[in-house]
């Protein structure tokens, strides 16, 4: 027991932390892509969009990047629907913002599919 104090003392938490953990500093690099519904007029649909920009800056999110990708066929056929427009926003944020962001757009109108991903993740599967 006395070891342990002795050990505790001289050396901080994070040197005996195991190396493979990461650090969680600072703000992260995700990306949101939404399939917004085809039905909806385009008001309706930049509305869509500006409501998921809204939620990014709501949760601390710093936007860098909005890319429109158009109306494209779908894969498979959601809810009756062929068709969809893509959205892809890019944006910095700490590591909660993700979890708040899908929540809320998960229960969206006129939002067919939607997934965030981690850019940093992205790259380094991309490299291998």
């Amino acid at each position: 027991m006395l070891l342990y104090i002795l050990v505790m003392n001289q050396f901080p938490c994070s040197f005996l932390r195991a190396r493979d953990q990461k650090e969680v500093t600072g703000m992260n690099k995700y990306e949101l892509a939404v399939v917004v519904s085809a039905r909806i007029e385009d008001e309706e649909r930049a509305a869509v969009v500006d409501k998921c920009k809204a939620l990014i800056e709501r949760f601390g999110g710093v936007i860098t990047e909005v890319d429109e990708w158009g109306k494209k066929r779908l894969a498979y056929e959601i809810q009756k629907m062929k068709e969809g427009f893509y959205y892809f926003i890019r944006f910095d944020a700490e590591a909660t913002a993700p979890i708040e962001i899908e929540s809320r757009v998960r229960i969206m109108d006129n939002v067919i599919r939607y997934l965030i991903v981690r850019q940093d993740e992205v790259q380094s599967e991309s490299e291998k």
